[in-house]
């Protein structure tokens, strides 16, 4: 029995209902399950794909640097499990994992397609990260028909050469960093110049024309 919380635990609380991070709390506490292996139910298909600070078109290297923009997927069936943020420094003292993308579905083929989405729709810029393989591996026939084995990746599957730079994605993308930060700079707080109560500026008033 491992008795660790397995990094593909969310897949499990997915398909079942079940927060196991609760249910350990509860053992913690001396506490019970609170369900029995017989009422446990599975509904559904999940698949998580693991962010890592990697390059995938150079032996899967360690990438590091700062994040610079963080934009996570959102949607139906979308669950994001992070802490790194836009400003976020990656070390290469600690594990390259940066994210746990996992994507619901009533059906496999529904769950793939929100994955294909969240990838998509996934902007993390400042290092490289895992996300071209796992679209790469999500575009496999084989893997979309689910015939493959533990081998798969080291014997019939490989990423295609770095694609080459396209300047207007490239100009596009800066675009959207520099709006971003300028409106982040454009939003000020002040400090109200009232900064007491109406009751009072009416007794003040009161006052002073007495």
């Amino acid at each position: 029995m491992n008795t660790r919380l397995q990094v593909e635990h969310p897949v499990t609380e997915l398909v079942t209902g079940i927060d196991i991070v609760k249910e350990q709390i509860r053992i913690a506490r001396g506490r019970k399950l609170s369900r029995k292996q017989s009422e446990v139910r599975l509904a559904g298909h999940a698949i998580e794909c693991r962010i890592n600070s990697e390059d995938p078109y150079n032996g899967f290297l360690p990438s590091i640097g700062t994040i610079t923009t963080s934009i996570l997927p959102t949607g139906p069936g979308v669950r994001v499990d992070t802490g790194v943020y836009a400003g976020y420094t990656v070390s290469p003292y600690y594990d390259s994992l940066l994210t746990k993308l996992i994507c619901y579905g009533e059906s496999r083929g529904e769950a793939l397609l929100r994955m294909r989405r969240a990838l998509e729709d996934y902007r993390l810029i400042g290092v490289k990260t895992t996300i071209p393989f796992h679209q790469k591996l999500l575009d496999s026939h084989r893997f979309m028909a689910g015939k493959f084995t533990t081998r798969f990746l080291d014997e019939d599957f490989h990423v295609a050469d770095k694609p080459p730079a396209n300047p207007r994605i490239a100009a596009i993308l800066a675009t959207l960093v520099a709006h971003q930060q300028g409106q982040q700079t454009a939003h000020i707080k002040q400090r109200n110049v009232r900064d007491t109560s109406n009751w009072k500026w009416v007794g003040r008033w009161e006052r002073m024309h007495r």
